[in-house]
């Protein structure tokens, strides 16, 4: 009998069957215990994987914004996963309310528990997996006001960062028509002046326009960046673990809030080491067998703190004299690191040390003591 090229026909309920599963990939019997819930986090629609106290999936739903909170209220209290993402600190502090236990994890972390190809519904069910893992290190949920504080930053940030392309715009333009100026924004400010009133034979009517221009705009941003730098220096005044981190030399309110706004009250870390390899000033570590191989700093995590406690630490080597070394207990330290550090290292080296200080006074409530730092 030749082949006629047909499928075989199906049973009428077989044919049912499958229709239905096509349309449901899975029962979503929500009176099933869930016990730990994963959730893709997405700007209109959240992917949710639901899994019960032996681990198998008994719900697998895609959700509106609307109606996380809605459902989740009506369910059992149980474990729920998501992404430290835009929107997760939000959400977490909703779920809070409602009884649930809410955690926060680094994307990064939760990435190898993914199977198979990538699409929405895998990662809110690898979500689920991590989350139950006894060495997962967590975000701190933040609060209102950190978020607040921290948007203050990231837009202080932005315009800096405007500022200096003004500036550096500014300076190409003059070196095209052989006008240098020594660097740093105070002597390019200082030199303005002058150079706004050069003769047309050097810079011509239209290119004098132009720099004008970029001028104005230069005032502008140091207005603007003067306003929110004020509004950071007022929130760091009124709080307390601001001010406890402002006793550490080198550390004034940007860096101090900063802080503040990123780990809150330090307690996701268990000692300040912790917190320095949180912020990328630690040796990258290339190990194996019997050896041990350090590298450059690996420059994971907040790269924006991190520049502070960078910066920090170049104030404390430049800015403060050795002799005042001796009354922050850091003489003997930085004079023995001298020895053996190239100085762009020390300043590195001094960062780690200070976000250590930190963490400790952060953590432990205390103001920054210089006496036990030398017994130290």
């Amino acid at each position: 009998m030749g082949w006629s090229g047909r499928a075989p026909a199906l049973p009428a309920t077989n044919l049912a069957r499958g229709a239905k599963d096509k349309e449901h990939p899975m029962s979503h019997n929500l009176n099933s215990t869930v016990t730990v819930i994963g959730i893709d986090i997405g700007k209109t629609s959240f992917h949710i994987v639901g899994l019960d106290d032996r681990g198998g999936i008994v719900l697998r739903q895609k959700w509106s914004r609307g109606q996380v909170e809605a459902r989740l209220a009506n369910m059992p209290a149980c474990l729920i996963g998501m992404e430290a993402c835009v929107g997760a600190h939000h959400l977490s502090r909703k779920l809070k309310a409602l009884g649930h236990d809410a955690r926060l994890m680094p994307a990064r972390y939760v990435r190898p528990y993914s199977k198979g190809q990538k699409n929405d519904f895998r990662d809110a069910e690898a979500i689920a997996e991590a989350v139950q893992r006894p060495t997962m290190k967590f975000v701190a949920t933040k609060t209102v006001d950190q978020l607040d504080l921290q948007a203050l930053h990231r837009v202080r940030e932005r315009l800096v960062s405007q500022r200096t392309s003004i500036m550096n715009q500014i300076r190409a333009f003059l070196l095209e028509r052989g006008i240098a100026v020594r660097q740093g924004q105070w002597f390019l400010r200082a030199e303005l002046p002058r150079i706004l009133a050069t003769p047309p034979d050097v810079l011509s009517p239209r290119m004098l326009r132009i720099i004008s221009s970029l001028a104005a705009d230069w005032r502008l941003l140091d207005e603007r960046i003067e306003e929110l730098s004020g509004e950071i220096t007022a929130f760091a005044k009124q709080d307390s673990g601001c001010e406890r981190l402002m006793s550490i030399p080198g550390i004034g309110p940007l860096i101090s809030s900063a802080m503040v706004a990123a780990i809150g009250t330090g307690d996701v870390f268990s000692k300040g080491r912790d917190f320095a390899a949180w912020l990328g000033l630690v040796p990258k570590q290339i190990s194996t067998g019997d050896r041990t191989i350090l590298g450059k700093i690996s420059k994971r995590g907040n790269r924006y703190l991190r520049t502070l406690f960078v910066q920090a630490a170049w104030v404390v080597l430049v800015k403060i004299k050795p002799s005042r070394w001796e009354g922050h207990g850091l003489k003997h330290w930085i004079e023995a690191a001298k020895k053996r550090l190239h100085r762009n290292v020390l300043a590195i080296a001094l960062a780690n040390k200070l976000a250590r200080i930190a963490w400790s006074v952060l953590a432990r409530g205390r103001a920054f003591e210089a006496t036990k730092l030398q017994a130290a």
